[in-house]
């Protein structure tokens, strides 16, 4: 084909409305997608925006959501004008995603209740010690039921007034469609799911309710949380509201199709084809996961791993660190500031892969230095409150190299804590499939992240645009599901087949990394001293 004739071929396939749209709304940045029917990208769309630190809480001001949305949009619909001289007016189907978890309350007005508490908070230490036991399940900090309950046992005085809670990806699908709904992926870390049903667990909602402080409130979870759906299934369609508010122009059409809202967790499993058992991603940005499709449910409670779902409802253990390239990127901005004052002219990406590539040059253990890239508080360390740290010996190799060895093996040290706690219940991990920011200098972190985790790891080429390419291929599925009629072989198919038959058949991946023995060693010499030096970052949040 060519390009002329795939110019073209693009235009009519915008102009009669076959392409998918995806958003997805991450803790840096909100990205559009617009995919063809063969999910390929035609165009994106970008806002950056960061959380804010306010009366000792993480948090996103709504008005922030809806300008980054629609300047996310902005920026997608004006590359199709200049890329294909045409209006974007319609699309087959759309799906919003967004940072799982979070706290969204909103009284029958729909006034919004409380301060948006984001995944990174931890405040809800006492909620957790109760719920935890009382379902015989880890109830993360960050789970908005946690939340909830904390707010309960605050005596916050507008618990009484909450008619819906939900999560960030929930509150952009009611405001574009009107439908309180939420994909499982994402509602599982609002409350425990029964894998029977695929629903809200009854058993726990009953316990929960029956709390005498809840029972006070006169609470109804099933009232007040949104209607569970699965991946395929129907979310309603965009509204005459909906549309405007996406986009002010006024040129986007209402009566799009929407599938289910998902979390980012969930869209990252399906950007890497990771809905299969014994299969695994990990996910490097901010926070940094690894979720891990289980064969069979874990036999003990572990606050390390939260039991979450894949989109079409299989069990997962999910390995959950509030901090990830933060303190990384930080370093690199520094270092950028360095080369604009030595007049270089390099770019961001440049930077990153000069700084990444020396840190495989450096001793395999980083010459005895240590790093902790804690920004904020981390549960799986029990950790209550970041302190970024850099340490080293007087007689460390103080290196660049080796200072930049260490950042990379800290943004993965948490993360193996709460793998070892897995190994140890006989979870087998055949590949992890990563993606994130931090891959896209190749090699660098996929081998280094292989060595610290002790899998091989695979990079897909096809997930570069991560959670937003996600859920718009959620929204073609649910597209092919829904006007399929049970007819055409493709509706029959469920989630795991559209991606090994459809999405990912002839998909490219850089080469497998496997765990590189030398380096394997050296980060057993950093990882076992990491553990050691836990309790001084515990104290720094206390002392400084």
């Amino acid at each position: 084909m060519t390009t002329r004739q795939g110019l073209e071929g693009a235009r009519a396939v915008i102009a009669d409305g076959r392409t998918y749209l995806g958003i997805e709304f991450g803790s840096t940045r909100i990205k559009a997608v617009l995919i063809d029917e063969q999910r390929r990208v035609l165009a994106t769309g970008g806002h950056g925006w960061e959380n804010s630190f306010r009366d000792g809480l993480w948090t996103y001001d709504l008005e922030d959501v809806r300008e980054g949305m629609q300047e996310a949009y902005r920026d997608l619909a004006g590359q199709v004008r200049s890329n294909y001289g045409l209006t974007l007016h319609k699309v087959k189907s759309l799906g919003i995603s967004g940072m799982m978890h979070g706290f969204l309350p909103f009284d029958k007005d729909g006034k919004q209740l409380a301060t948006f508490r984001t995944w990174r908070n931890s405040n809800t230490g006492d909620a957790v010690k109760v719920l935890s036991p009382l379902f015989n399940c880890n109830i993360p900090q960050r789970w908005s039921i946690a939340q909830l309950y904390q707010s309960i046992l605050d005596g916050a005085d507008y618990v009484p007034e909450i008619d819906f809670l939900t999560t960030l990806a929930g509150y952009v699908h009611w405001q574009l469609s009107g439908e309180r709904v939420l994909g499982i992926g994402d509602a599982v870390g609002m409350f425990p799911m029964s894998a029977e049903n695929c629903d809200y667990d009854q058993k726990m909602i009953d316990s929960f309710e029956a709390l005498p402080k809840v029972r006070a409130q006169g609470i109804s979870l099933r009232r007040i949380l949104p209607r569970v759906l699965l991946a395929g299934q129907s979310a309603g369609e965009l509204t005459a509201t909906g549309a405007a508010l996406l986009d002010p122009t006024g040129q986007l059409r209402p009566g799009i199709p929407m599938c289910p809202p998902e979390g980012d967790a969930a869209t990252g499993m399906v950007a890497t084809n990771s809905v299969t058992r014994s299969r695994g991603t990990v996910s490097a940005g901010t926070s940094v996961f690894a979720i891990i499709v289980l064969d069979r449910p874990l036999t003990s409670l572990h606050p390390e791993i939260d039991p979450v779902m894949t989109p079409d409802g299989k069990p997962v253990a999910m390995v959950h660190c509030s901090n990830g390239t933060s303190e990384l990127d930080a370093w690199v901005r520094i270092f950028g500031e360095f080369a604009n004052l030595c007049d270089l002219q390099l770019d961001k990406n440049e930077i990153y892969d000069i700084l990444y590539r020396s840190a495989l040059t450096g001793t395999p253990d980083g010459g005895g230095l240590m790093a902790f890239n804690y920004l904020a508080g981390e549960h799986i360390s029990e950790v209550a409150a970041g302190r970024p740290m850099y340490m080293r010996r007087p007689d460390s190799e103080f290196t660049l190299a080796n200072f930049m060895l260490v950042q990379l093996y800290s943004v993965f040290a948490t993360l193996r804590i709460g793998l070892d706690v897995l190994r140890g219940e006989g979870v087998h991990i055949d590949e992890l499939l990563a993606h994130g920011g931090m891959f896209k200098t190749p090699i660098v972190a996929q081998k280094i992240m292989a060595a610290a985790l002790q899998t091989p790891v695979t990079v897909r080429a096809s997930a570069g645009e991560g959670g937003a390419w996600g859920i718009a291929l959620l929204a073609q599925f649910m597209s092919q599901k829904q006007t399929g009629c049970g007819k055409d072989t493709k509706a029959d198919q469920d989630l795991e087949q559209f991606l090994n038959t459809q999405v990912f058949s002839d998909d490219s991946a850089l080469p497998s990394e496997t765990p590189n023995p030398e380096l394997q060693a050296g980060f057993e010499e950093f990882y076992q001293q990491y553990r050691k030096v836990l309790s001084l970052q515990r104290q720094a949040g206390d002392l400084f």
